[in-house]
């Protein structure tokens, strides 16, 4: 059994839909429904990719496939991204936004129950779901798997050449208020949340999601780590890894 990054490079299992939130190519959610009546709990999935045009949505798929076949509905996000037309911030916030607010408002239509719905991201999606928590006040419980969840740490290490520079288009010093509004760390979020991190990621450091717990269990916020030992950065996004069943685990807890 493999895991780890070549998980990007295997096709996911069909969605069941497609449905679109915006009028761009890029603004669309891939469906997946449990078998059985709803109305069912989502599970609101957004990519990483360090928000880059050349990463989809479609690696993500496996991970949504496997909540699902637990009993989770999921919808994973597509988003308009750096390289794309209107993408970086706050287009790409943006659409994740219009996104939740799109399934929220339609839930009934697709058999979603609205009072169970968490929101998961992984790496840079880990960024987006943090922040999509702080300014969508229904949002109740979000898990960041792996998340660049510290803007100003990401831009002084230099992550993925600068990733944080062509999101957020300048340095801390040239845009601070932009750092500040899409900073997880700089934000406050009354949902639970859940930061879970394979301790030998070498892509976003472990101490990513340590340090913002510490930071934001002193300001009183619901907050917990799941560390798991030995798995990297691709490991929380692929069911076949030892690593999955914290995730599963944590994405049941959450949406009750």
């Amino acid at each position: 059994m493999t895991s780890g990054d070549d998980i990007l490079s295997l096709a996911p299992p069909k969605a069941d839909a497609r449905v679109a939130y915006g009028s761009d190519e890029n603004q669309f959610a891939d469906l997946r429904l449990p078998k059985g009546k709803g109305p069912h709990a989502l599970a609101i999935n957004i990519h990483g990719g360090f928000w880059r045009a050349k990463y989809d949505l479609g690696h993500a798929g496996h991970l949504c496939a496997a909540l699902t076949a637990k009993g989770i509905a999921t919808a994973n996000l597509e988003y308009r991204r750096v390289g794309n037309a209107g993408g970086g911030w706050p287009g790409t916030f943006a659409d994740i936004r219009a996104a939740y607010q799109y399934l929220s408002q339609n839930a009934r239509q697709h058999e979603f129950d609205a009072r169970r719905f968490i929101v998961m991201g992984h790496s840079a999606g880990g960024q987006l779901a943090l922040c999509l928590a702080a300014h969508e006040s229904s949002v109740k419980a979000v898990i960041s798997l792996a998340g660049v969840v510290d803007l100003q740490r990401a831009y002084g290490l230099h992550l993925s050449n600068d990733a944080v520079v062509e999101f957020l288009g300048g340095t801390p010093t040239e845009i601070g208020d932009h750092y500040r509004e899409a900073d997880p760390m700089k934000v406050a979020i009354g949902a639970q949340q859940w930061l879970l991190h394979g301790a030998a990621d070498e892509v976003v450091p472990a101490a990513f999601s340590r340090d913002y717990v510490s930071t934001k269990q002193k300001m009183k916020e619901d907050v917990r780590l799941v560390e798991i030992a030995g798995a990297g950065h691709f490991d929380v996004v692929d069911p076949r890894s030892g690593a999955w069943k914290a995730v599963e685990r944590v994405a049941m807890e959450a949406v009750g």
